[in-house]
């Protein structure tokens, strides 16, 4: 399943403009970078876990949060062994491996790592592409270039994730595993598969930009799409509430 795929549905998420979905998602990312708490990036966590359940994202939010605390692993081991201030709490051989203010820093970098990209990771799987698009020359007034180059950037997201899973199945058919434990290998293994990905991303750009000039580019504007995109009472709520949340991440600093 690609994890980045757009999902349908009727909850309160699906409901939002589409503008506010991207401001929410990055509102969101910003309280949790400011917020300077180990507990308070878990609760953090939790609570977009908490709003995917109520969305039916449950088990697409958990995956991604298995696999960005992967990610998160990786910061945690050099924040932790390159932070060096606070007490010693490991040493070998009279070298100080571990201290408390690396540990600390390790925890609060590995967190921040999956409480902010959770949720713009989400952000895909309740948003249409077009509608994003639409919504931000309608409501935002943005020239439909500037628009175009922004949602694009977003469709292509999971479109190479969805084309690397794909190559790596047909490396698997093929008899490559790559389900080794060895970290070195595995990079050996992937490392190939960038060059088809990159050879069929430019095919993709290609016919992309030739459909996009059939479809009359240039003449986009705000009066070209038929559909609406109103700010709602649900907008301005979920907005008010992210803004709070972070100004009062800010205000502990």
């Amino acid at each position: 399943m690609n994890l980045l795929s757009v999902m349908p549905g009727d909850s309160f998420l699906h409901r939002l403009n589409p503008v506010t979905k991207l401001a929410a998602a990055f509102l969101y990312g910003i309280g949790c970078i400011l917020c300077d708490s180990i507990a308070m990036e878990v609760v953090f966590i939790l609570l977009m876990l908490l709003i995917s359940a109520s969305a039916g994202l449950l088990p697409r939010a958990l995956a991604l949060t298995r696999r960005l605390l992967v990610l998160g692993l990786f910061m945690f081991v050099i924040q932790l062994l390159f932070v060096r201030t606070g007490a010693p709490l490991l040493s070998l051989g009279g070298v100080t491996l571990v201290t408390t203010g690396g540990l600390r820093s390790a925890l609060l970098l590995s967190l921040r790592v999956v409480a902010t990209m959770l949720p713009l990771m989400l952000f895909f799987a309740v948003t249409q592409m077009n509608d994003l698009c639409n919504a931000l020359v309608k409501r935002l007034h943005l020239p439909y270039r500037y628009a175009f180059i922004i949602t694009t950037a977003f469709r292509f997201v999971p479109l190479f994730s969805s084309e690397f899973a794909e190559i790596q199945d047909a490396q698997r058919a093929r008899g490559v595993d790559f389900e080794t434990k060895n970290l070195v290998r595995k990079v050996k293994l992937v490392a190939p598969l960038c060059v088809p990905l990159l050879v069929s991303s430019l095919k993709k750009v290609n016919s992309s930009a030739i459909s996009a000039e059939l479809r009359g580019f240039e003449m986009r504007g705000r009066e070209s799409g038929y559909k609406e995109y109103p700010f709602g009472k649900n907008d301005a709520l979920a907005l008010a509430l992210l803004v709070l949340m972070v100004a009062l991440c800010a205000a502990l600093l």
